[in-house]
């Protein structure tokens, strides 16, 4: 993979210093492992909210963001931990507090932010429940990779 975007990188004629190139190759492969957890949560949120409707809960849309974040902060933390912020040789990380770390960093925007952002969105502003989540995942991904990257895995 890495190799890909190098090729990429030079069919572009684009020269970065080598430190510059290893941060965008991670942001590239965290913007990858991102959108398959983007599917992954948006998924998971609308059938949390699905199997919530029959029971008309005025607050389905929090217990879908939380279960939501739950599994795909697992899914995130493996493939982060195994493709993007590989540990370098020699390094030992310990799983445990990366993973902790990991669930802290997503808790931060994952569940504080975008719970706030889901009330403004649907309870002040009016936007569907269902498109919300989405526009939540604009201001997270962002944040999500710096507190990753320079905390969680620093890597």
């Amino acid at each position: 993979m890495d190799d890909l975007i190098i090729k990429i990188l030079g069919f572009f004629h684009i020269k970065l210093s080598e430190g510059r190139e290893t941060a965008l190759i991670q942001f590239i492969k965290f913007g990858i492992v991102g959108v398959s957890n983007t599917f992954l949560s948006y998924a998971i949120n609308v059938a949390v909210l699905l199997m919530l409707s029959p029971f008309r809960i005025s607050w389905d849309y929090f217990v879908a963001n939380i279960i939501a974040f739950i599994l795909s902060v697992a899914w995130s933390f493996f493939w982060n931990n195994k493709y993007v912020f590989r540990s370098r040789e020699g390094e030992k990380r310990n799983i445990w507090t990366a993973l902790l770390k990991t669930y802290f960093s997503y808790a931060v925007t994952g569940l504080v932010l975008a719970n706030i952002l889901s009330y403004l969105w649907i309870d002040v502003i009016g936007i569907s429940k269902y498109i919300a989540p989405l526009l939540n995942l604009v201001i997270s991904v962002p944040v999500n990779f710096l507190l990753n990257k320079l905390w969680a895995f620093k890597a």
